[in-house]
């Protein structure tokens, strides 16, 4: 859909099946893809996460969806948090952090951002999504991190943070075979 015929839907971050050969694709330009795969159920999400979706826990959601849709086990789910910018390269206001503050408990704001002497803070989308996955059942050994940030590597992955929208957006893929 959107491709060889119209989109049925609008403002999709997640994505989910089970059926062999439907591949899930998902477009992000320094915002995070959260990859699920099922080994066990044969099932397999792909997620969008910006800040917004972030603070949405929408790593929650997908793995959540993918127990009801198809009695998944996060224990049995492996994840992995791809390449998007890093918390050096993202600097963001106090807005955005009060939203995290609202949402992940005081022990992680730590490991999320620190302020900068201009009032900035420096948020770290890598590590509340990990936070998110891991509290929603996916194991340390089946969640992979990334360390590959789009905005440091613009050279070769789309970044918005360099280009603005003058650019492309990178795609995520996944497929079961």
């Amino acid at each position: 859909m959107g491709i060889l015929r119209p989109l049925e839907y609008q403002d999709v971050d997640g994505l989910v099946t089970d059926i062999p050969g439907i591949c899930l694709v998902t477009f992000y330009a320094d915002c995070v893809p959260l990859f699920f795969v099922d080994p066990v159920k044969k099932a397999i999400g792909l997620s969008h996460s910006g800040w917004r979706g972030t603070v949405a826990k929408i790593g929650k959601a997908t793995v959540e969806l993918m127990e009801r849709q198809f009695g998944c086990d996060p224990a049995d789910i492996l994840a992995a948090v791809g390449p998007s910018i890093c918390q050096e390269c993202y600097e963001v206001s106090e807005d955005v952090i009060e939203k995290f503050q609202e949402k992940f408990k005081e022990c992680h704001w730590k490991d999320l951002y620190y302020q900068k002497e201009n009032g900035k803070y420096q948020l770290n989308l890598w590590k509340a999504n990990e936070i998110v996955l891991r509290e929603a059942g996916i194991r340390k050994k089946h969640l992979a991190v990334t360390n590959v940030c789009t905005h440091c590597n613009s050279d070769i992955l789309y970044s918005h943070r360099t280009a603005g929208n003058d650019r492309g957006s990178l795609a995520a893929f996944l497929a079961l075979k």
